[in-house]
C-alpha cells in the first residue's frame, strides 16, 4: 500500500522528515518496507532558467534550423541551434542549460551537454512543456510570460510538488489502516507517546447542501445481510474534463493514473478516508430506480475491464429495472460508468458484507481498490460522511449542483463492540506493568472509550472500524505496539527447559538426509501442496474421488491438494529444463493429501526426481547418464543411513513407471522408484528420461525408531575376495544370486556384487553373464584357500541346480 507524507500532513501537523517518520509507523505495526521521492514534474526543473531570446537566424547548413542567442542572466547570452518552427526574437522561453538532466515520457534521463550541431556551437536547449513534464505538447518551444526576468529559476515559477512515499506492508488484520486518515490516526498515538500532543483534522463537509430535488434515484435494498448499509445520492449539471493539478499529483503520487475529474473524486476519497465510492452515469439509470440484489445465475454481464463474465446467484449485484450496473463491492459495468458525455452521477457509498465481496471477488479473479477493502471491512460509520465528501469535490472540479436527497438505507446498525479489560492481564501478557494513566491515553488516541473504571479493571467501547480489536488481548496488542516493543525492559533473569528429545525425531533425521543428499550432488525443493485436480488422471493408481478440493480456489492451477509428489517435482523439472539446466537432482521432503471413504488423510515423502548427467562435463571426466542404477545406489545409500540394510526388492506396480522397483521392510513398502513413463512426461513437454523416487517417510520413521544399532570393532583379519563369470538365463536377474549366496554362507559372506554383464556376441541364444564378487571374513581367524575353495564349490553348486547357472 503506498501512502503520500503530504497527505498525511494534511490530517496531522508534524516537522518530523519522512525517515523519522516512517520509523515511527514501522513501530507501530504499519511496517515501512520502503521510501520513494515523488516529483509531479519529473527532475523537479533543476537547471531550467528563463530565457530571453535576443536574436533568432536561420541556420547557414541546415534549413529547419535556426541559430539564437539567448539572455539567461549570465554574463554572456548563450548561442543556441534551435529547430522548433515558434522560435522568434523577443520571446521569453525555458531554457535547459549545460549540465541539466531532462527525462523522457517513459523516464528515461539524458543530460544537456555542449556540442556542435551542423557546425555551429549550441550551449544549451529550448524547450517545449513534454521535454520538461509540463504537458503534452511537442508542437513548438514554450514560450513564457514576457514580464519574467531572465534567469529566473522555472521551478518558481511552476508549482512543482516534491513529496515522499511510503511503501506499507499492511497485513490483512488492519483494516482500519487502509487510508491515508486511518495512517494519520496511528501517527496521532504514536506522536503522543512521543510526548507530542497533536491533533487529527478530519475534512469538514458543512458545506453540503441540497440545491434541488429534480434527479431523485430510489433505492431498493433486498438483502440487508449483503449489503447493511446502503447510501446515494445524485449531481447534475456536472462537467467531466481532467482534474485539477493538485489532486492529479496526489493520485500519481500513489501510483493511481488520473481519468477525470469525477472518477479521480472518487478515487481521491477512497484512498483519503478507506471508504470505496462508485460513480453512475445518473441518465443511463432505467426509471431512475437502483435495486441492490443477489444476480440471477447465469447473468451475462460485462465489466469495465471489458470482459463479459456469468453471474453466480450468490453474487450481490446494483441493477436498474432493467440491467445490471456493476458487482457490489468489485467492480463497475463497462455501460453505466462516466463518459465525457455524462451530465448527471449517482454517486454510491456502502458497506458491504465482507464475506459476500470476498467470495465474489475471488470467483471471478478480481482484485480491485475497492474489493481490497471490502473485504477486510471498512467502517460503517463513515458511508454516509464518505458521500458528502466526495461530493463536494465533485462540484469544486466539475461543477454542478446537488439534485437529490441523500438515501441512506441503514436499518441494522453496526454496533460497537463491548470489552472489559483487566489490569493483571495486561501486566502477565506484556511482562511489566504500564501506569494505568498512560494506558488510558493510549486506548484515547485509538478511539477506543472507556466507560466505566475499576479497581481490577476497564470496561471499553471498541469503534466497529476495528474488526481486529474485539478480545481482551487484541486490546493488549494495541496498548503495546502503541507504547513501544521497544519500551518494555529485558528481564536480567533468562528462564530455560531441557527437552528430552530423541535422537530418531522426525527433523533430527530429515537434517540428516538431506545433508546427505545435499553431499551427493542433489538441490532441495519445496513445492507448493495446492496443484491442478487434473493431474491425477495421469496415474491410474489415482482415484480422483479422493481429492481434497478447495472450495474457494484460487485458479484451476491451485484447485486441489496434491496425491502424489511426483507432478510438482515435474513442474520444477520443466521450468528449469526451460531455462538449458538440464542436469538436476532434485528432493523434497512433503506431504500427499487424500479424501478417503473412511476420512481425511495426509502422509509425509521424501521424493527423489534425476535428470540429465550425473556430474558437470569437464574436460578430464567422461559425462554419465544418470540412470535406473545410479538412483537405486542413491536410495541404498539413504536407507542404510537410516539402519535399512535388509530390504527385500519387487516389481512396482505403479501406472507411472515403465520400469520400477520397491524396496520393503518387514512387509512394509519403504520406497517405490524407477523410470517415468514418457506419456507422463509428454504431459509436460519433458523429452528427456526422469527417474524419480518416492519414500514413505512416514513409515521410515516408525521404523527407524523400532531398529537396533549394533557397533562392531574393525575386523584384525583380513577378507577375501573370489569372482564368478556365471553364464545364466536372460530371466534371472541378480537378486535371485544374491538371495542364494547369503542363504548358502550366513556366517563368513559379507558382500555379494556384480561388476559386470555381457549379453551379445559369441553366448547362446537367451543366455547372459554375470561376472560377480564375493568377499569373505571371519573376524577370529585368518582364513585358507581350502576353506574359500569349499564354500565357492558349494555355491557353484547351489547355482547350477536352482538357476541352471554354469561357469564360464
Amino acid at each position: 500500500m503506498k501512502i503520500s507524507y503530504n497527505w498525511v500532513k494534511q490530517f496531522i501537523k508534524t516537522d518530523w522528515n519522512a525517515e523519522k517518520t516512517g520509523k515511527l509507523l514501522t513501530d507501530l505495526g504499519l511496517e515501512v518496507e520502503g521510501i520513494e521521492q515523488f516529483e509531479s514534474v519529473k527532475g523537479g526543473l533543476e537547471g531550467i532558467v528563463v530565457g530571453h531570446v535576443l536574436t533568432c537566424e536561420k541556420h547557414q547548413n541546415a534549413d529547419r534550423l535556426k541559430l539564437t542567442t539567448v539572455e539567461i542572466g549570465a554574463d554572456e547570452p548563450l548561442q543556441i541551434v534551435c529547430g522548433a518552427p515558434n522560435v522568434a526574437a523577443g520571446q521569453n522561453v525555458p531554457v535547459a542549460t549545460i549540465g541539466t538532466t531532462l527525462y523522457t515520457p517513459e523516464g528515461e534521463a539524458w543530460k544537456i551537454k555542449k556540442g556542435k550541431i551542423r557546425g555551429e556551437v549550441s550551449e544549451g536547449m529550448i524547450c517545449a512543456e513534454d521535454e520538461l513534464g509540463l504537458g503534452k505538447s511537442h508542437e513548438g518551444i514554450m514560450v513564457l510570460d514576457e514580464k519574467l526576468a531572465p534567469g529566473t529559476p522555472l521551478k518558481e515559477i511552476f508549482d512543482v510538488e516534491t513529496d515522499f512515499v511510503y511503501e506499507i506492508g499492511l497485513t490483512p488484520n488492519r483494516a482500519d489502516a487502509m487510508s491515508h486518515f486511518g495512517v494519520a490516526r496511528d501517527l496521532k498515538a504514536g506522536l503522543l507517546q512521543q510526548e507530542i500532543n497533536t491533533s487529527l483534522v478530519s475534512p469538514s463537509v458543512s458545506n453540503f447542501h441540497v440545491e434541488n430535488r429534480s434527479k431523485r434515484i430510489t433505492v431498493e435494498v433486498e438483502n440487508y445481510d449483503l449489503a447493511p448499509r446502503y447510501c446515494g445520492v445524485s449531481i447534475s449539471g456536472v462537467k467531466v474534463g481532467p482534474s485539477p493539478a493538485w489532486l492529479q499529483n496526489k493520485l500519481k503520487a500513489i501510483g493511481i493514473s488520473p481519468k477525470n475529474n469525477i472518477v479521480d473524486a472518487t478515487n481521491y476519497v477512497l484512498h483519503e478516508l478507506g471508504q470505496p465510492l462508485h460513480a453512475f452515469d445518473a441518465d443511463l439509470i432505467t426509471d431512475n430506480k437502483i435495486l441492490v440484489k443477489p444476480a440471477k445465475k447465469g447473468t451475462k454481464f460485462t465489466t469495465l475491464d471489458e470482459v463479459e463474465r456469468e453471474l453466480h446467484e450468490e453474487d450481490l449485484i446494483i441493477t436498474d429495472t432493467e440491467k445490471p450496473l456493476a458487482i457490489a463491492g468489485v467492480l463497475g459495468g463497462l455501460h453505466s460508468g462516466v463518459t465525457e458525455k455524462t451530465s448527471s452521477v449517482f454517486i454510491e457509498s456502502a458497506y458491504f458484507n465482507p464475506v459476500s465481496v470476498r467470495k465474489t471477488a475471488k470467483r471471478h479473479g478480481l482484485n480491485t481498490d475497492a474489493s481490497f477493502r471490502f473485504e477486510r471491512g471498512v467502517d460503517p460509520s463513515i458511508t454516509k460522511y464518505a458521500l458528502k465528501r466526495v461530493t463536494l469535490l465533485i462540484l469544486e472540479n466539475a461543477g454542478g449542483y446537488v439534485s437529490s436527497d441523500i438515501d441512506d438505507i441503514y436499518p441494522n446498525k453496526i454496533e460497537d463492540f463491548q470489552v472489559f479489560l483487566t489490569f493483571s492481564k495486561i501486566n502477565k501478557l506484556i511482562g511489566q506493568e504500564i501506569p494505568s494513566d498512560t494506558i488510558k491515553s493510549i486506548l484515547a488516541s485509538l478511539d477506543i472509550r472507556v466507560n466505566n473504571v475499576t479497581e481490577t479493571g476497564l470496561g471499553l467501547t471498541i469503534p466497529a472500524y476495528r474488526v481486529d480489536v474485539q478480545r481482551e488481548v487484541d486490546v493488549i496488542e494495541e496498548i503495546l505496539r502503541v507504547y513501544g516493543y521497544n519500551n518494555v525492559e529485558f528481564n536480567e533473569k533468562l528462564n530455560a527447559s531441557i527437552s528430552n528429545s530423541s535422537r530418531f525425531e522426525d527433523f533430527k533425521l530429515q537434517n540428516l538426509i538431506a545433508n546427505q543428499l545435499v553431499g551427493q550432488g542433489f538441490y532441495e525443493m519445496m513445492a507448493n501442496s495446492l496443484t491442478t485436480k487434473t493431474y491425477v488422471n495421469l496415474d491410474q493408481t489415482l482415484n480422483p474421488e479422493h481429492t481434497v478440493e478447495m472450495l474457494n480456489p484460487l485458479s484451476q492451477d491451485l484447485s486441489a491438494l496434491r496425491q502424489s509428489m511426483l507432478f510438482s517435482g515435474l513442474e520444477a523439472v520443466v521450468y528449469n529444463l526451460n531455462r538449458k539446466n538440464e542436469d538436476l537432482k532434485l528432493f523434497e521432503f512433503g506431504k500427499t493429501y487424500h479424501n478417503f471413504p473412511s476420512g481425511r488423510e495426509e502422509k509425509k515423502h521424501l521424493s527423489l526426481l534425476v535428470t540429465g548427467n550425473r556430474s558437470q562435463e569437464r574436460w578430464n571426466n567422461l559425462t554419465q547418464k544418470s540412470d535406473f542404477f545410479y538412483l537405486k545406489g542413491i536410495i541404498k545409500a539413504v536407507l542404510e543411513r537410516l539402519g535399512f540394510t535388509e530390504t527385500k526388492s519387487k516389481a512396482s506396480s505403479s501406472a507411472i513407471f515403465s520400469e520400477g522397483l520397491k524396496l520393503d521392510y518387514k512387509k512394509q513398502t519403504l520406497v517405490e522408484f524407477g523410470v517415468v513413463r514418457n506419456s507422463v512426461l509428454k504431459h509436460f513437454d519433458i523429452e528427456q528420461e526422469v527417474l524419480f523416487a518416492d519414500f514413505n517417510w512416514d513409515a521410515l520413521i516408525k521404523l527407524v525408531n523400532q531398529q537396533q544399532k549394533i557397533f562392531k570393532p574393525i575386523a584384525k583379519f583380513p577378507s577375501i575376495r573370489r569372482d564368478f563369470a556365471l553364464l545364466i538365463d536372460k530371466e534371472v536377474a541378480f537378486n535371485d544370486i544374491y538371495d542364494i549366496a547369503v542363504k548358502t554362507e550366513k556366517s563368513l559372506l559379507k558382500n555379494v556384487n556384480l561388476f559386470d554383464v555381457y549379453e551379445g556376441k559369441n553366448l547362446p541364444e537367451g543366455k547372459k553373464s554375470y561376472a560377480v564378487s564375493f568377499t569373505f571374513l571371519d573376524e577370529k581367524k585368518t582364513l585358507t584357500d581350502k576353506h574359500i575353495d569349499k564354500i565357492m564349490n558349494k555355491l557353484q553348486q547351489k547355482f547350477e541346480k536352482q538357476l541352471g547357472a554354469s561357469l564360464r
